[in-house]
């Protein structure tokens, strides 16, 4: 059953694009911290790990965490849960 009207709350919402080289390291920085972390979250419950039974061997171990990294960088740049924007926020602050 498709949902076809869902909104993010204000803090999960799509990173906004910013002007100044200095904001936009921040805003890198923040992101790259939330997908790190998503991506930890995801690797804990399981994510990524090859079933016991017909699994694809050694390669698709190897290629797992690339896999769940991939999915913790589009989670985040779709909105995430908003970690990111919370992470720019305290940066930008304490560099004022």
């Amino acid at each position: 059953m498709p949902v076809s009207n869902v909104s993010l709350p204000s803090a999960a919402a799509p990173l906004q694009q910013v002007a100044d080289p200095r904001d936009t390291m921040l805003r890198q920085a923040a992101i790259d911290l939330e997908a790190s972390f998503l991506s930890e979250m995801l690797k804990s419950a399981g994510l990524g790990k090859s079933p016991e039974a017909f699994g694809g061997g050694s390669g698709e171990d190897q290629f797992a965490s690339l896999l769940v990294n991939e999915q913790a960088r589009a989670m985040v740049e779709s909105g995430g849960i908003g970690l990111a924007e919370s992470i720019y926020n305290s940066l930008k602050e304490a560099q004022e």
